[in-house]
């Protein structure tokens, strides 16, 4: 563990000067292990409220952390351009079988939102405009987070029960389009696809993906891509010429903080008419 510990540290960049961060927030409550870091711009001007995106880590859906480089870096460019960014652990499944934490990782996922909103007045938040973020298997629970609704059966009945999950947008790093579930019918999708919830009310997505991916196939986002077209669901897909799995907002390739940070800006500030 103590290794583990010092390769996430040696892995880690440094946060920018004008961020700070609460670490180790009970947001699912105090009888879970799982905690989540904030991430908050180091001044908030005075009667001004801010947007918000949860970011939800990979590893599989049965392993990795909220305070990984990739994570980090998300947090801290978010928190360093005017949001607050609420980085989480969730329920992970048992080695390599990720099911057995469903649907529990998306109620998680799902209840993150719900504490954001919850604590709106206090962090100086606009619950209206929150969004999500995940690379890998985050991406497709960030994706999850999405497009069901209450009437899909996959929302947490507690904490905070009575508050909305939903999100006003969606970048989905490199991820999966479902969770393995096993043997099934021809033609059927599983409970745990993103395409089976698709509809044109679902929020804007931001998609991105390295042809060099030998985890998921960039094939995928591409399969994601035309799904999204036909529902009528505004999205964009951006392929990242020689980008293997599992990168973060700079990757050697290409710099994507303009491109990530002007979607949320899009999506989630308000726009002076």
């Amino acid at each position: 563990m103590k290794l583990i510990a010092l390769l996430l540290l040696a892995a880690a960049p440094a946060l920018p000067p004008d961020v700070r961060v609460e670490k180790d927030i009970s947001y699912l409550g105090p009888d879970r292990k799982e905690k989540a870091d904030l991430y908050l711009p180091a001044k908030i001007p005075a009667g001004q409220r801010i947007p918000a995106v949860v970011i939800i880590h990979g590893g599989g859906w049965v392993g990795g952390d909220k305070a990984m480089a990739r994570e980090l870096n998300i947090g801290g460019t978010l928190a360093s351009n005017g949001y607050a960014a609420l980085s989480i652990n969730y329920r992970l499944g048992a080695k390599t079988n990720g099911m057995t934490a469903w649907p529990q990782n998306l109620h998680d996922c799902k209840t993150a939102v719900r504490w954001l909103r919850v604590n709106a007045d206090r962090l100086h938040l606009d619950p209206a405009h929150i969004g999500v973020i995940g690379g890998s298997a985050g991406g497709h629970l960030s994706a999850m987070v999405g497009v069901t609704q209450p009437r899909d059966g996959l929302e947490p009945k507690e904490p905070y029960g009575d508050i909305p999950s939903s999100v006003s947008c969606v970048v989905d790093l490199y991820g999966p389009l479902y969770m393995k579930v096993g043997e099934l019918p021809a033609g059927e999708l599983p409970v745990t696809a993103v395409l089976r919830y698709l509809d044109k009310n679902d929020p804007p997505f931001l998609i991105l993906h390295g042809t060099a991916d030998t985890t998921v196939s960039v094939e995928r986002s591409r399969e994601l891509d035309a799904a999204l077209t036909k529902a009528g669901v505004a999205h964009e897909l951006v392929i990242i010429e020689g980008a293997p799995h599992t990168f973060h907002l700079q990757p050697k390739q290409r710099d994507l903080r303009p491109l990530v940070l002007g979607f949320f800006d899009k999506h989630l500030k308000k726009v002076a008419k």
